[in-house]
This record gives structure tokens, C-alpha cells and sequence, in this order.
């Protein structure tokens, strides 16, 4: 058992080359995939709730800091994505890097990133649909749309997008890639006609208490704000689908950030200067906003576009995480059959039903809240890991072309860095993890425990793996 096998940089490169996967992705599409992927569940749920309780109309600022902080993690990431184009992902750069234990880790943590997050924005989005039932007086029970915690069965509803979902994945990128674009195109549609409607009934008398629980609070609400940003790492999962993959993937991976910042800045700025930021301490605020504002057409529109901006990062989600997973399998980590391709449609359909069914359970069973929590964690473990990961490149493969290079590499990756892990601190351990520290005295969060648990799981399942296969090469 070699718990430190590595993979080598150029065996990475030629089955990447060699991959059975349809190569059918340019730059304008990585760019809607991105979108697709970013934008949803943050702009359309969170921007009211920082600004109500954080910010105040200074959420223009808090999104502006997160942004400037995943824009850096998005250096780096660009670096490795083009460097190492592979569909593994964090994954194949952990096992290149670090060694086989390792990489079986950060599988565990893209579980916890993409997995855990999908059943988050499932549940998020049955919330929005059954909103939009009840102003055409069409009630859903009780029992079907509320989790057992809320005195209810399942969600329903959010289990039900997951699977179909998963079918429309299951019919591989051509036909997914078609469906994310229309859904892209109608969410920006809704958030152009949020604009529209917003625009003159902006009064900047909203804006005199311009930031009324201090700058502290703001960076407080950048650090939650950081989850609205999180989809852009999954686009390095279709590295292997990409026509192009040294240009298409800088063009995809920082243009649908800078967009997405864009974006929400405006948003956010409109959102509080037509409505009192007190007044918007719900999870449909921008709906919210133009009904109070008596624009109830508008407010019906943005709902359908959360709607639409939600399975969007739903689709990306589950779709970077088959395409890690189809990677793992390959390696040998997982069962083969985990690297089947459908002789059809060509879709690593195992592992889409796989994670499909485990995103529907947590959406259906788990509290919202929880999942958003670990989803985080894992997305600034991710983040952390890449940022040392091409340090380490640097040195140790100094000779390898970089169609794109990060700059001052070593002040943007110890900068991203460091945010990321202050971060994950305040998950693990609360708001106030560094006068624990000072007192060495520390409380676990209730994810924190979880997220330790689940390691220890995931090396436990590990260790029976590696010795499992250990057996059936001495038989």
C-alpha cells in the first residue's frame, strides 16, 4: 500500500489527450457554462440578507471584496486549468503534487463542494417554485416541500429537479450545453429586466445611511458572499471537452468572473436604492423589492429567472462532479464501472445517477442551512490546495509551458491563501475563532465536527480500498 504514489505530469497530459470524452466546448460556451455555474443561488437569495443584517447598501462593496478575492484564487486556478488541462480537476493536481492519499482526500472535499452544494441550491430552488405556485394560488402540502427538521417528509420538488437534472446531463454536453445556454440567457434576461424595472424607482436617499453597521461588518458580508462565487473552479472540469483548451479555459474561467462581479455590484447597488435595506432581510429580496415598489410583472419575471439561475449552478454542479469522479474511476480509485461511457451519448452515466441520487437526498432530507455550510468549507479547502499546489509547480516544474501564468505569483497565491483559511476558520470554529486562539481555547461548530467526521470517514474508506485492491494483486 503506497499511501504517496503519484501520478506523473506527463501521464496526466496524454490521458487527457487520449480522452474518450466529445471535445464540443469553446470559449463562448465556458463563458455561459461559468455563468451558469456563478450566478443563481447568491445573487438571488443572499444579496438581500448581507445587506438587511451586514452591509446596508454597502453589499456593493462586500460583493466587490469577494469578488477581488476569488478573482485572485482565479489566477491561480487559470494557471493550473491551462497548465494541466484535465477533467479531474483539484483532484489530478493533488495526485501529481502531493500523491494517491492525498488526492482520495480532495475527491472527499469535491463531494463536499459540489455534491453537498447541489442539494443546497435544490432546496433553494424548490423555495422559489413553490413561490411562484402560490401567486397563481396552487399550494403544495405541507409534508412534500418541507425537510423532516421543518416537521415535514422530503422536499419534493427539490428532489425532483436533481433527477431530471441528471437526465438532461445524462444526454451529454451537447445536448446539456443547449439547455445551460437557454437557461443562462433567460436568468441575465431577468436580472437586464430587474434593471429595467428598478431603474426609476431608484432614489439615493436609500443610499444617505450608506453603510450603517461599519466596515467590519462589510468584510463580514464579503465572507459570506465568497459562496456567490464558488461555481467558476468547476469549469476546470471540462478541461478534456474543450476544443481549445490553453485559450478557451483563461477566456472561460476569468471572464465569467469579472462578468459575474459586474453583475452583482450593479444588482446589489439597485436592489438597495430602490427599497430601504431593512426591508429586505428575505431570501427573494430583489422580487420583494420591485413589489414593493408595486412593479409586480418585474417581480414575476426575476422570480422565473431565480428559477432559471438556480438550475443553471444545479446543472454545473452535478456535471463537474461526474466528470471528477469518471476521472477517479479511471485512476482505479474507485470501481471501474464509475468510467463507463454511455455508447450513445457518450456521458460518464454511472457516475451522474451516483451523485445525481446523493444531491436529491440531501436537498430532500437535509437542513439548507448545514449544506451551505460544508458546501463552503470544501470550496475554500479547494481553493487553498490549488493555491499551493502551482507554488509547488513552480519549482518543481519549472520547464512546463504555461499558456497562461499567473502574476507575482508569489503575492496573489499567499494572498488567496490566507483569506481562504481565515475563512474556513470562521466555519470550523465561529466569528470569534482568533480570541479562541488567544485563550487556546476552542469550540467546534456543529460543521466543523462534521467536516471532521467526514475525513475521517472518507480515510477510513480509503484504507479499506487500497487494501482491497492490494489483495487481488497477490492472488
Amino acid at each position: 500500500m503506497n499511501f504517496l504514489k503519484k501520478k506523473s505530469y506527463e501521464s496526466v497530459r496524454e490521458t487527457g489527450a487520449t480522452s474518450n470524452l466529445n471535445k464540443t466546448l469553446g470559449a463562448f460556451d465556458l463563458i455561459l457554462l461559468g455563468l451558469g455555474a456563478i450566478i443563481g443561488t447568491g445573487v438571488f437569495a443572499m444579496t438581500g440578507l448581507i445587506a438587511a443584517n451586514h452591509a446596508g447598501p454597502a453589499v456593493t462593496l462586500s460583493y466587490a471584496i469577494a469578488g477581488l478575492t476569488c478573482i485572485f484564487v482565479a489566477l491561480v486556478y487559470t494557471e493550473l486549468a491551462t497548465m494541466l488541462p484535465t477533467s479531474g480537476s483539484v483532484y489530478t493536481y493533488s495526485y501529481v503534487a502531493f500523491g494517491e492519499v492525498f488526492a482520495w482526500m480532495i475527491g472527499s472535499v469535491i463531494i463536499l463542494e459540489l455534491g453537498v452544494a447541489a442539494g443546497a441550491v435544490a432546496a433553494s430552488w424548490s423555495g422559489y417554485v413553490q413561490r411562484l405556485l402560490k401567486a397563481a394560488d396552487i399550494y403544495l402540502p405541507h409534508a412534500l416541500t418541507n425537510v423532516p427538521s421543518e416537521g415535514g417528509i422530503m422536499n419534493l420538488p427539490a428532489f425532483l429537479i436533481v433527477m431530471f437534472i441528471a437526465f438532461i446531463l445524462f444526454l451529454g454536453t451537447k445536448d446539456s450545453k443547449k439547455l445551460n445556454a437557454i437557461l443562462v440567457f433567460i436568468k441575465m434576461g431577468a436580472i437586464l429586466a430587474f434593471t429595467y424595472f428598478a431603474v426609476p424607482h431608484f432614489d439615493t436617499a436609500n443610499w444617505h445611511n450608506f453603510m450603517p453597521f461599519g466596515f467590519n461588518k462589510v468584510l463580514l458580508g464579503s465572507s459570506f458572499l465568497f459562496f456567490a462565487f464558488t461555481g467558476f473552479g468547476t469549469l476546470a472540469a471540462a478541461a478534456e471537452e474543450c476544443k481549445n483548451p490553453k485559450r478557451d479555459l483563461t477566456i472561460g474561467i476569468i471572464g465569467s468572473l469579472v462578468l459575474s462581479t459586474i453583475v452583482y455590484i450593479i444588482v446589489g447597488g439597485l436592489l438597495t436604492g430602490i427599497t430601504s435595506f431593512d426591508q429586505l432581510n428575505n431570501t427573494e429580496a430583489l422580487a420583494h423589492a420591485l413589489a414593493l415598489n408595486n412593479s409586480h410583472f418585474g417581480s414575476a419575471i426575476v422570480a422565473t429567472g431565480a428559477v432559471c439561475g438556480m438550475t443553471t449552478v444545479l446543472m454545473m454542479n452535478i456535471y463537474a462532479m461526474s466528470r471528477i469522479f469518471y476521472v477517479i474511476a479511471r485512476d482505479g480509485l474507485l470501481p471501474k464501472s464509475f468510467a463507463k461511457l454511455h455508447a450513445k451519448y457518450d456521458s460518464p452515466y454511472i457516475t451522474i445517477l451516483v451523485f445525481s441520487l446523493l444531491a436529491a437526498v440531501l436537498g430532500a432530507f437535509a437542513p439548507v442551512e448545514e449544506l451551505f455550510g460544508l458546501s463552503s468549507m470544501g470550496a475554500l479547502i479547494d481553493y487553498v490546495t490549488v493555491a499551493l499546489i502551482v507554488m509547488i509547480f513552480r519549482f518543481k516544474l519549472p520547464e512546463v509551458a504555461r499558456p497562461f501564468k499567473c502574476p507575482a505569483l508569489f503575492v496573489v497565491a499567499p494572498i488567496a491563501i490566507l483569506a481562504c483559511l481565515y475563512l474556513l476558520l470562521v466555519q470550523i470554529l465561529g466569528a470569534d475563532w482568533v480570541s479562541q486562539a488567544l485563550k487556546a481555547n476552542f469550540t467546534l461548530k456543529t460543521t466543523g465536527k462534521y467536516l471532521i467526521y467526514w475525513f475521517i470517514a472518507m480515510f477510513v474508506l480509503y484504507v479499506l480500498r487500497a487494501s482491497s485492491i492490494n489483495k487481488q494483486l497477490t492472488n
